[in-house]
């Protein structure tokens, strides 16, 4: 398997150069020009944050890339698909209105927001998945597929149930619509520890499905013919009472989203960006985020979104480990496993391996940087 390039610029700023200034070289240096945007509709895949989180991207960043779309005759729209969890982006108009309300709009974007599932998550292709091992079709939001060209623009941070989340995971797990989604997450279903449960009902908050109640001790119970596997109850249990008892679903969810991302992107342009700033522990899905477990480290950009993430877990397990963080309270040190120090029940490699397996890309790169 040969190597593939991906770019690389820091944080860095001297004075008269913005970071707007810097991503939109690095994303030319790339080679995003080689790509036919005339009269294209372009897909620029993204995550708004659920509101009350603040580690999401600023809308600063689709800007420079929309900017640079348009400038290439493209037809630019920002997308997202709706949420399986109860939270504020489970339907359009509550999508639009958390995205409003994090900063990002048609003025400050420069271009239309179109929530790719529609009104209620049911607006979906199914698309072949070419290669694929655990399925044969993928469910997508329509708008999403109706576009020309397909360019991610991705937060990369740690995830609770899939170990990282970058451009596969937005890419595939993003792309895919409520029922999409629901199939992805499906294989996995958790069970609640009575030991260390203190019945405190965080968790059923968090429960679109209505899948946990409470027995007379107040302890958590999982109702399994309801829950669908989407692990929301893992992420916001504060006392890790909330688990997995089947080793291989967080693996399964790995995968089935690699090859959710490989229908999304087989047979038409794409590029992939991935800015490593507020790498948080978990999701941009919560409506908080912790504080980032290490420095910021740079903005990075590929045509192979597997190698594009590979660089990028590469360079976050080689920064230090900032102290008073989720990370240090963990034992993480540096040049250690980051992801798996931080979330132990998860193995990222098996998104990488397996992305690679079905010709999703290639976990080898060349990592080139920009100035």
């Amino acid at each position: 398997m040969s190597a593939s390039p991906v770019y690389f610029t820091d944080m860095r700023c001297t004075t008269g150069v913005s970071l707007q200034d810097k991503l939109n070289r690095l994303i030319g240096k790339a080679g995003i020009e080689q790509i036919e945007f005339a009269n294209k509709f372009t897909a620029v895949k993204i995550h708004f944050g659920e509101p009350g989180n603040l580690s999401f991207l600023r809308p600063n960043f689709a800007f420079t890339v929309v900017k640079r779309v348009r400038a290439l005759g493209g037809i630019p729209f920002l997308t997202d698909c709706n949420t399986l969890y109860v939270g504020r982006r489970n339907n359009a108009p509550a999508h639009l209105d958390a995205a409003y309300e994090n900063g990002y709009s048609p003025l400050s974007v420069g271009c239309q927001i179109l929530i790719a599932d529609g009104l209620k998550g049911l607006d979906e292709v199914d698309v072949p998945v070419p290669g694929g091992i655990l399925l044969q079709s993928a469910k997508i939001g329509r708008a999403i597929m109706d576009a020309d060209i397909f360019i991610s623009l991705n937060h990369f941070k740690g995830h609770e149930l899939t170990g990282f989340g970058g451009a596969i995971k937005n890419t595939g797990m993003g792309s895919g619509s409520r029922a999409g989604k629901m199939i992805m997450h499906n294989s996995g279903k958790p069970e609640a520890s009575a030991k260390r449960c203190t019945g405190c009902r965080t968790c059923s908050r968090y429960c679109a499905q209505s899948a946990i109640s409470f027995n007379e001790d107040r302890k958590a119970v999982i109702d399994h013919n309801r829950c669908v596997g989407c692990g929301r109850c893992i992420g916001v249990c504060n006392y890790n009472a909330i688990f997995n008892r089947n080793a291989s679903s967080n693996d399964e969810v790995n995968r089935k989203m690699a090859e959710y991302a490989r229908a999304v992107l087989h047979g038409r342009p794409n590029f992939h960006i991935n800015v490593v700033n507020q790498v948080s522990p978990y999701c941009d899905c919560h409506s908080e985020n912790d504080a980032a477990v290490v420095p910021d480290i740079g903005i990075f950009a590929s045509f192979d979104p597997v190698a594009l993430d590979k660089a990028c877990i590469d360079a976050v397990n080689a920064a230090p480990v900032v102290g008073g963080t989720l990370l240090e309270d963990r034992g993480g040190v540096g040049g250690g496993d980051h992801f798996h120090c931080i979330h132990p029940s998860t193995d990222w490699r098996g998104q990488i391996e397996h992305a690679e397996k079905i010709g999703l890309g290639s976990g080898i790169y060349d990592l080139i940087t920009v100035k």
